[in-house]
């Protein structure tokens, strides 16, 4: 069969298969892709926002702040020193030691006798008495405090240095009950009549290295 006479085929008054993919080939190739949009400039916004202050914070919160860095610091610096290690609980005299000192075979290497002070002056010889001691290596000593008022004696008799002596005797046991004190003594008791009984009391004292 023989193909019509014109331009390809193509149909009166329109354009040929073969000119349509021309064009379409032509416009593909010379079709640039479009760019990507900018941002857009708004001049009134970005003058709004560079006028504007930004906001400081209120005196409560500002102070709130600085409290805390404060209590931060401190907390820091807490931590950063070293612990004091709590002075230990005194314990019972050791029965076996009381004995044999009692009986002489322990021997008690320094005695302070109180007789006669006031209550502040014992209380510091009783201090540096015993942290005497320690520092010398001794382990037992003797603390003479009197008995105080005699059995069957009146107010009116009681003289100045019985009141001390009695005061003494009830206090000098806090004392050492004391947490500086404690540091440097290991236990204590009553000492034997030859020592003076209830006027004395048996001291054992800690070891240096272990204060």
């Amino acid at each position: 069969m023989k193909k019509p006479h014109g331009h390809g085929g193509a149909k009166k008054g329109g354009a040929s298969g073969d000119d349509d993919q021309e064009i379409w080939t032509y416009a593909a190739a010379t079709v640039e892709p479009l760019k990507r949009a900018k941002g857009r400039f708004h001049p009134a916004t970005d003058a709004v926002k560079a006028v504007i202050p930004k906001a400081k914070p209120s005196p409560t919160a500002e102070k709130a702040a600085v409290k805390s860095r404060a209590n931060a610091a401190s907390a820091e610096a807490a931590a950063a020193k070293p612990r004091r290690s709590e002075a230990p609980e005194l314990a019972v005299f050791d029965r076996n030691s009381a004995r044999k000192i009692r009986g002489g075979r322990l021997e008690i290497e320094a005695r302070v006798d109180l007789h006669g002070m006031r209550q502040h002056e014992a209380h510091t010889a009783l201090r540096r008495f015993l942290l005497s001691c320690q520092g010398r290596g001794l382990r037992y000593v003797l603390i003479i405090t009197g008995k105080g008022k005699a059995i069957g004696s009146t107010a009116d008799h009681i003289g100045e240095a019985d009141r001390e002596r009695g005061v003494l005797k009830r206090n000098v046991p806090r004392w050492l009950e004391e947490p500086e004190l404690r540091a440097v003594v290991v236990s204590f008791t009553t000492a034997a009549i030859q020592h003076g009984g209830e006027g004395a009391i048996y001291v054992h004292l800690r070891a240096k290295d272990r204060a």
